[in-house]
């Protein structure tokens, strides 16, 4: 929060002095808020669309291969109990 608040006291005082004008502002306060969010993505560990949904369509693989080997597992089991 005090870097924030000094920051604004920069951009204060860059206005009063006339050494700043509304495009610099304007340029100045979106390249403050991307590394903001740059930050705060980061700190989430978050992936792209397109990663999630190639883990997404692996993740869903396993699990029909999973079914798949249970559900063989279960009629050898019944395929044996029959012979018994």
């Amino acid at each position: 929060m005090e870097k924030y608040n000094r920051l604004l006291r920069n951009i204060v005082e860059l206005i009063e002095k006339g050494l700043f004008t509304s495009k610099d502002l304007k340029k100045e306060v979106e390249e403050s808020i991307k590394l903001k969010a740059e930050i705060i993505v980061n700190k989430l560990n978050l992936v792209s669309r397109e990663e999630f949904e190639v883990q997404k369509k692996m993740t869903e693989k396993l699990f029909r291969e999973i079914k798949t080997i249970k559900s063989k597992k279960l009629k050898k089991k019944t395929k044996k109990a029959k012979k018994s």
